[in-house]
């Protein structure tokens, strides 16, 4: 499947901005499952000042806010070729080893109510794979998706506790649970095409787990399925503050508001 993406970021500054950074990890990388045919990324109000790979092996690119902008957009669009590998991804890239992905982050760390989930996993122990799936089940069960309820600081335990949350929330819930039982895992964020619309809310977020023999293996709690040809990794982390999308800082009298447009949509090879 060819995917084509447009997803526009702008931020409006109730007053001019007198410095401001921002990282940004919104360009995909190649990789088992996907390929990306095209990618351009265009900046207004902001310049460009360095790209690089970091630790995850993620595309990350760092721009400068031009001193006295009164609003920052940062435009996405490409084409990437998708495959369905039932969720493999496979052996792992980057530079951080697996033991990185086994210690819980505030975010993950799992408390009474997370681990109340993971006592009601009725699976046979040792087979992974059916105890994966049946741990996203029970996330999935006990945390409906439920927009406005949750922000990016909410832990996983906080919404376990809250029984309302959304896709990043799921995902910091089943990583916690994943590595409580002893396996690596780490959070992926990323787009996702909808079979009912084009236009997106927002860019989406699900988990990996490596499980032994098959390397990395995807599972998107929000959906209750391991990701297909429909999905488009972005960037990996221990936890979303090392996968968001863009994180910065700006200093200036004023407040900031917000506004994102995202469509994902299928490419026809006539096109």
């Amino acid at each position: 499947m060819r995917l084509r993406i447009e997803h526009t970021t702008r931020y409006e500054f109730s007053q001019p901005v007198a410095h401001g950074l921002q990282r940004l990890r919104l360009t995909p990388k190649s990789t088992q499952g996907q390929k990306v045919l095209d990618w351009q990324m265009r900046f207004t109000g902001a310049s460009l000042e360095v790209e690089y790979d970091d630790h995850h092996h993620n595309r990350t690119t760092l721009i400068l806010i031009e001193p006295g902008a009164r609003s920052v957009e940062i435009r996405c669009e490409g084409l990437v070729a998708t495959a369905d590998n039932h969720g493999v991804i496979g052996q792992i890239s980057g530079h951080m080893p697996l033991w990185s992905f086994l210690g819980q982050s505030p975010l993950t760390r799992p408390g009474p109510k997370v681990r109340s989930i993971l006592a009601e996993i009725d699976v046979p122990r040792g087979d992974t794979l059916a105890t994966l799936h049946r741990l996203s089940a029970l996330v999935l069960e006990r945390v409906a998706y439920v927009t406005g309820e949750t922000e990016v600081r909410t832990t996983g335990e906080e919404a376990a506790v809250l029984g309302k949350g959304v896709c990043q929330d799921h995902a910091h819930i089943f990583i916690g649970g994943a590595r409580a039982l002893g396996l690596p895992a780490r959070y992926v964020s990323g787009y996702l095409m909808m079979d009912d619309r084009i236009e997106q809310e927002a860019g989406h977020a699900w988990a990996e787990v490596y499980v032994e023999n098959l390397g990395w293996v995807g599972f998107d709690v929000s959906n209750g399925i391991s990701p297909d040809e429909r999905y488009i990794r972005v960037a990996t982390g221990r936890d979303y503050t090392e996968a968001a999308p863009v994180t910065g800082m700006s200093w200036g009298p004023g407040e900031s508001v917000l506004a994102v447009r995202l469509a994902v949509e299928q490419q026809h090879t006539e096109q």
